[in-house]
């Protein structure tokens, strides 16, 4: 059991309790102090792997509000938690490399490949039939080596969970792969070959965050090394370029985006469920930008999201950023450290390591077919890939597909029936029960943001997408909540005009006093403008603005305070006129 102990010599609180799970689901304990700071935890969990390229990885958690948040280096853990000890965290890949190939050690490879399964298995990675029979068939040989008829029978694949949903096509396909094209691949060049393939498709890296735009749609936003990107359903919708955003904002639940899209200024808007989580989004695209764009961490500046008249949230990054990390990199001279690997039957989601963590939104599950269309499902666009067009695709019943021929001939008949229709997300309460994300059985399917129901005994994984609710009954709920408030603050203040409530004499007092403050400054504030801002030259006003204190005052408060105002109101006038 590790110990931290802060620098600081006055410290001898208790110790807490905290448990951080690995990418492998494995897990380590420790004992922090009220003063330990995030890095502490960090660099400890690097040190356990011995791994010198960090700074892609974080420690993620989740608050009682069921939140989730990334641990901050430079703070204190305790005063980040907002929970009890004791803590559970994650650690996870958080900032993805944008080229896999610039990695130096192999350890920091297997990592993104542990985080990569995973975001395969959640449904995160959205890819075609031939994509995901690829990757899987890199899966399988990183785990098992080459195939051996003697010792892998004729459905091994089956023993493998590595998509939320897998038909026998699929499986069979993975084999196939598996037995000609990765023969005599290590393991370390099967997880090579997997992350370049993972980094090329649309949804590398993005970790889906939910919400609606303008026009109440549910989309995800999603910050890549390319820049932020929004997606409806399963495709892609934008893309803004880092080089093309020049500020992130967020307002209680709403979202800003300020870029520019062909040569014209544009405002993207989004609203989240609750404002903690508009600020999460916030900071995930403060960091994203920060450490994509900018070529030194020196040019990374403190971000603001004020109001006019407001000090409002304050965040910088304080990392290295992507160039530096790559920099780093290949500075590295030492022998690679040993990389211990573990078997895909240990590494997977197991039903016992995803319980206590539960995200603030209800899981997804596609559109359930009525009950007149239970025989055939309707159609899947595929998502939209970089320079190409748009793919059209049949999607299969959501029943699993059996082994014999005569049902394959039934679902391929079935698909050729369809008719096609997008499939959307359901409004309807979320089941474990029901039939989530049929199992891709024809080459050009694309998986949505979906994945698998879990088991009762099963703990959380903080990342799983299932776990993140795009329902509308979550911002139903909070606008219902608002009106009702202003209902009844109406109500009150009718009541109040009409006599109807009785008040005691101190809040009498204490309106009459408002009101007399009100007037007299009603009378100051046009004074003091005449005093400030005119060149009367009235003698009691000439003698006020030679006083000593006047000129003080003039100087040190007055005109700053109408240089801030006025690069407000030019702010709010450019964004204005943006529109």
């Amino acid at each position: 059991m590790i110990r931290f102990r802060s620098s600081s010599i006055r410290s001898l609180s208790p110790e807490m309790k905290c448990t951080v799970r690995l990418l492998d689901d494995s897990e380590i304990s420790c004992h922090i102090q009220r003063e330990t700071k995030g890095q502490f935890l960090i660099d400890h969990i690097c040190n356990y792997y011995s791994l010198l390229e960090k700074d892609y990885f974080g420690i993620r958690y989740v608050d009682p509000e069921k939140q989730r948040h990334w641990l901050e280096p430079n703070k204190s853990i305790f005063k980040q938690m907002k929970s009890h000890p004791p803590y559970t965290m994650c650690f996870r890949v958080k900032f993805y490399p944008h080229e896999p190939l610039k990695i130096k050690e192999e350890l920091t490879r297997y990592l993104l490949y542990l985080q990569i399964k995973r975001d395969i298995f959640h449904g995160r990675l959205l890819c075609s039939f031939s994509d995901a029979a690829y990757l899987g068939a890199c899966i399988v040989q990183a785990e098992l080596g080459d195939y051996d008829p003697d010792e892998h029978p004729e459905n091994y694949i089956s023993d493998f969970k590595i998509f939320p949903k897998q038909s026998q096509k699929l499986e069979k396909k993975i084999a196939e792969i598996h037995k000609n094209e990765c023969r005599g691949q290590s393991p370390a060049v099967a997880e090579f070959n997997l992350l370049l393939k993972a980094h090329s498709l649309e949804t590398y890296g993005v970790d889906p965050h939910p919400c609606k735009d303008s026009t109440g749609t549910t989309t995800f936003l999603g910050f890549t090394a390319a820049g932020f990107v929004v997606f409806q359903g399963n495709k892609r919708i934008h893309l803004l370029k880092w080089c093309d955003v020049y500020k992130l904002k967020f307002e209680g639940k709403t979202f800003y985006v300020f870029g520019t899209q062909k040569e014209k200024k544009a405002v993207l808007t989004f609203h989240t469920s609750t404002p903690a989580a508009c600020k999460h989004l916030w900071k995930c695209g403060v960091e994203n930008q920060a450490f994509y764009k900018y070529a030194k961490s020196s040019q990374i500046k403190t971000m603001s999201s004020s109001k006019i008249f407001f000090k409002g949230s304050r965040f910088r990054y304080s990392g290295k950023v992507a160039k530096e990390v790559v920099e780093a990199s290949s500075k590295i001279q030492r022998e690679p450290p040993e990389v211990h690997r573990t078997s895909i039957t240990q590494s997977r989601s197991s039903p016992s390591l995803n319980k206590q963590l539960i995200i603030n939104m209800e899981p997804l599950q596609p559109l359930l077919p009525s009950p007149c269309e239970e025989e055939e499902v309707p159609l899947d666009e595929g998502i939209q890939l970089p320079k190409e067009d748009d793919v059209s695709v049949p999607v299969i019943s959501s029943s699993p597909v059996k082994d014999t021929g005569e049902n394959v001939d039934l679902a391929n008949n079935q698909e050729e029936k369809m008719k096609e229709e997008p499939l959307t997300i359901s409004e309807l309460v979320y089941n474990p029960s029901a039939s989530l994300l049929p199992t891709p059985v024809d080459d050009e399917i694309d998986m949505l943001f979906d994945s698998c129901p879990r088991a009762e005994n099963e703990k959380d994984d903080t990342d799983s997408f299932e776990e993140l609710d795009a329902d509308e009954n979550a911002f139903m709920i909070a606008e219902e909540e608002e009106l009702k408030e202003a209902r009844r603050a109406l109500r009150w203040s009718y009541d109040f005009l009409m006599g109807n409530i009785e008040v005691n004499a101190f809040v009498k007092s204490f309106s009459r006093l408002l009101l007399v403050g009100l007037g007299l400054l009603l009378f100051v504030f046009p004074l003091l403008l005449v005093l400030l801002e005119s060149d009367l030259q009235i003698s009691f006003l000439h003698e006020i603005r030679e006083t000593p204190e006047f000129q003080q005052f003039h100087i040190e408060y007055y005109c700053p305070l109408r240089q801030w105002v006025a690069c407000k109101i030019n702010f709010i006038r450019d964004m204005l006129g943006s529109f």
